[in-house]
This record gives C-alpha cells, sequence and structure tokens, in this order.
C-alpha cells in the first residue's frame, strides 16, 4: 500500500548536488515522485519553493526545520508552512554537545518538544520528532532517550534505518507507537561485507534493510507517508530512480 498515493523524497538527499533546485524537482517527478520534504536552509527562498513545486506539480506536505528554528524564529517556521501548505512539521537533530546525558535530561527535552507541538498545534499544524541512532542508545537505568522524548503524546517520524544502526529492532517501536507515527523514512543500509562508501548507506531495495516487513509495519502503525531518504548519496538521481522503483513495489504499486 502506498498512504494517500504519496511518494516523498527528503530533498536533504540532494543537499550535496550541484543541479539547481528547479533540475532536481524535475528529476523528482520524473521518477514518480509527488511530494518533496524541504529541509532548513531552503527556508531562505520559500516563495522560490513554492514558485516550483506548484509549477513542476508536486507538493511539499511536510518540512524539516532545525529545532533553533522553533525556539527563535517560530513566526518564519509557520510562515513557510502556511505558503508551502505543509500540515507537519519536522525537528529531525540534537547536535552532540546538547544532548543530555541523564534520564531528567531527556525528559526535560521532551517537554520542550511537547511544547512545540503545543505552539504548532494552537495554529492548526501537527508537529513531530525525527529520530537518528542517539535516541536508541540504551540508557543506564534500561530505558531509551526516545521514550523521554515522546513521552505520553509526541508524534514521530520514524528513521527505522537509524534505530537499526543503534543495533535495535525497529518493529517493536512501530507497533509501541502506532497511531502517533505520521510519516516514515525509508533508507537502507549497505552490506557491511561491502565497500563503505556514501556513508555505509544504500539506496532502498539495494541494502540490508527488511523493507517488505518494515514497510507494512509502518503503513500498520499509521504513517500517511513513506519518505525516501539518503545522508550521503554520491549520486542523487542514481539513488532517487533506484528508491523510487523499489518503493512503488513495496508498495504494490510498480
Amino acid at each position: 500500500m502506498l498512504p494517500n498515493d504519496d511518494l516523498s523524497f527528503q530533498l536533504w538527499s540532494a543537499a550535496r548536488a550541484a543541479d539547481p533546485l528547479e533540475r532536481q524537482l524535475r528529476n523528482l517527478k520524473s521518477f514518480g515522485y509527488t511530494d518533496v520534504q524541504p529541509y532548513h536552509s531552503q527556508y531562505d527562498d520559500p516563495q522560490g519553493m513554492k514558485r516550483l513545486i506548484d509549477e513542476i506539480g508536486l507538493t511539499a506536505k511536510t518540512g524539516h526545520f532545525n529545532v533553533s528554528m522553533f525556539e527563535d524564529e517560530f513566526e518564519r517556521v509557520i510562515a513557510a508552512a502556511k505558503l508551502l501548505g505543509m500540515h507537519l512539521l519536522v525537528a529531525p537533530y540534537i547536535q552532540p554537545a546538547d544532548r543530555p546525558s541523564d534520564v531528567a535530561g531527556w525528559q526535560r527535552y521532551g517537554r520542550l518538544l511537547q511544547g512545540y507541538a503545543s505552539r504548532c498545534e494552537s495554529r492548526g499544524y501537527t508537529f513531530a520528532w525525527h529520530n537518528h541512532e542517539f535516541e536508541f542508545e540504551v540508557l543506564p537505568d534500561g530505558s531509551y532517550p526516545i521514550e523521554h522524548l515522546l513521552g505520553d503524546h509526541l508524534l514521530w517520524e520514524a528513521d527505522l534505518a537509524w534505530v537499526l544502526r543503534a543495533d535495535v529492532d525497529p518493529t517493536p517501536w512501530l507497533e509501541r507507537y502506532a497511531g502517533r507515527i505520521p510519516a516514515v523514512h525509508v533508507k537502507d543500509i549497505a552490506p557491511k561485507q561491502a565497500v563503505v562508501t556514501e556513508g555505509g548507506w544504500a539506496d532502498v531495495g539495494e541494502g540490508i534493510v527488511d523493507w517488505p516487513t518494515l514497510w507494512a509495519a509502518s503503513v500498520a502503525a499509521g504513517s500517511q507517508l513513506m519518505v525516501a531518504e539518503h545522508d550521503e548519496p554520491d549520486d542523487y538521481v542514481r539513488f532517487a530512480r533506484t528508491s523510487a522503483m523499489a518503493m512503488k513495489r513495496l508498495a504494490g504499486v510498480a
């Protein structure tokens, strides 16, 4: 199943590309993507982004915004979201120096995120946290940072490959937070025996992640958007084309 008939692409996957944004978007459209997920620096010109996605026939239903933007530039976040037609606003990362060192610290950070979520909700938007591997590194008391960040209410944009990078099975976490996972990042990990390039990531369907199982589990958990991502592709065009075909197969629409 392909939720909402949308095939989405995290534009960070093309951040290192020489192609201008318009060419990137036209390539993505030609491969079958219907939606893109912008990231922090791309809000410097939201009007330009809006013009291009409308002209090319894409949407931007979600976006990544640095945590500091919710704290220091909230009105700018809301203005960009309104212009681009977003409904889900995602905070994606904590710098190493800013990460809590104990349970109490993670709980405080979770309350901070819930405050951002409440502000977003008051303006008609939903807010979610996007994970990396550090949220799944077990704490001394046996709990995980992700539990304290999400608390009882916060939504989660799940990056399952990062969960696997922490040597944790993502399936129980999808089950635990079912109904609170509006989007999932679809990313693959290169085989361990392969020469390590591109940060150890792979095109979707070309790595070791059991995406047939995790795709079905993600949809069952309520994901409304499946978003292709690769943190360090040498060639975003190859990644985007290969991954679009794989995701269509996973969704049964190839």
